[in-house]
């Protein structure tokens, strides 16, 4: 495969690109495509030292920006073993990275983001998936395609024996739902779910404007809007005081909801926080 057919499908943003290279097919095809289109770019690279191959694929990417007279910075970052392994490598990477990195997500990255968010509770914006916090170039290509792009180029990737473990939630997907769900129809589903992902967020726009348009913190006004249009004013807002959307699901909205009107006085928030209401203004607190 020839990285040229595939840069139409590629949105890399303007400037020196910074490219997160883990030493995957995906990112690796990142940084080969980057390269195809002529642009400037350095190599980043996080050491987390989480399996036996850590230390191989930082090797790989060095020697891949080698090859391509790229400049690589390495960073290494300590994960402690325990609950959430998944979540806080993933926090730990992007804190390691440069804020305008772009990462080496697919279209199957994509739909396995949407049936994750979908089957957590994420509501509207969960199965949006607009995955548009860091810069993502080759969201509209397919990992088989990455994959062939490494192969015929003869670049070496490293398999992260994460991606095969069926404890993580991304994987089961992976390996089990999306397989099952293409099976069950006869086709192939990635590209039906990035539709979906596209519509969803384009009726979201919508209702964003209407969103920002109300004080969340106002009993009347979240009562007075739709539905649709009061649950994505409390989940932003609620993100922004948290300072993340981890964790707000469909449930701890509803739970919102019922405070707004009236039927519960206050409701637990992730983080040890709450959210509570006095003369009809909520309020959201640290736990006692």
């Amino acid at each position: 495969m020839d990285a040229v057919e595939l840069l139409d499908r590629c949105d890399f943003p303007a400037g020196h690109l910074q490219l997160g290279v883990s030493g995957g097919a995906d990112s690796v095809a990142m940084a080969l495509l980057a390269q195809a289109a002529e642009r400037e770019f350095t190599i980043w690279h996080v050491h987390h030292g989480l399996h036996a191959e850590a230390d191989e694929a930082a090797e790989v990417v060095e020697k891949l920006a080698a090859d391509l007279g790229a400049g690589c910075e390495v960073c290494r970052v300590t994960i402690d073993a325990g609950a959430d392994l998944e979540a806080r490598a993933r926090a730990a990477r992007y804190e390691a990275l440069p804020a305008d990195v772009c990462v080496g997500h697919t279209a199957d990255d994509r739909a396995e983001t949407v049936l994750l968010n979908l089957f957590r509770g994420a509501g509207l914006a969960g199965v949006a998936a607009r995955m548009d916090r860091v810069h993502r170039p080759i969201l509209r290509l397919r990992r088989a395609e990455t994959e062939a792009l490494c192969a015929a180029a003869g670049h070496a990737v490293v398999a992260d024996p994460m991606n095969d473990d069926p404890s993580f939630r991304r994987v089961a997907v992976r390996r089990s739902v999306l397989p099952a769900a293409a099976e069950a129809f006869d086709r192939d589903v990635v590209p039906i779910l990035n539709r979906h992902a596209d519509l969803v967020g384009d009726a979201l726009e919508v209702i964003d404007a209407a969103a920002a348009a109300i004080d969340p913190a106002d009993v009347r006004a979240v009562r007075a809007a739709p539905r649709a249009v009061a649950t994505e004013a409390l989940r932003r807002w609620i993100g922004d005081e948290l300072g993340s959307t981890e964790g707000i699901d469909l449930a701890a909205i509803d739970r919102a909801l019922l405070v707004v009107d009236g039927t519960h006085k206050a409701t637990e928030l992730p983080g040890g926080h709450r959210l509570a209401r006095t003369e009809g203004v909520l309020r959201i607190e640290q736990r006692p």
